[in-house]
């Protein structure tokens, strides 16, 4: 048995501009964000009194740090327009015009597609979450038929 998924119907290019981001990841990263900071805030509150007021606020500061990074996490997303390619992952934002843009992949099993660009590169694209199965084939589909469309996919 192959890796490759069965071959489907080719699905057409969405109108722009057009946001890719994941539900499920977007919605664990926030709720538990907000999790850990209402607490660290109530712990704060009812902590023993041998904690003074500058443990309660490094405790407060500590989740906000934790806070952050679920947020970069959450943040997560592709986004395409007339210009080109925006790629948002945890720490960095990549931007390509679709010239640049070359192809996407998205193999059985892996986290999230792999984007190929003309200066080499290939970027991981989170927003797009292989988790999520059905909607990640969609998604992933949408884009291909927009770079075939918009960038240097398809030259001959």
């Amino acid at each position: 048995m192959s890796d490759a998924a069965p071959a489907r119907e080719p699905v057409p290019a969405p109108s722009l501009p057009v946001t890719w981001r994941p539900s499920r990841g977007r919605l664990v990263a926030y709720v538990s964000a907000a999790v850990v900071v209402v607490g660290a805030v109530a712990m704060a509150i009812f902590i023993a009194e041998p904690f003074k007021l500058p443990d309660r606020l490094a405790i407060v500061a500590f989740a906000c740090a934790v806070a952050f990074v679920l947020h970069l996490l959450g943040r997560v997303r592709v986004e395409a327009d007339e210009e080109g390619l925006t790629i948002v992952n945890a720490v960095r934002t990549h931007h390509y015009t679709w010239p640049e843009v070359i192809e996407v992949t998205l193999l059985v099993g892996d986290p999230w597609p792999k984007i190929d660009f003309s200066d080499g590169r290939t970027i991981g694209a989170m927003g797009i979450q292989g988790s999520e199965k059905p909607r990640a084939r969609r998604a992933t589909a949408e884009l291909a038929a927009l770079i075939k469309e918009r960038g240097e996919a398809d030259e001959g």
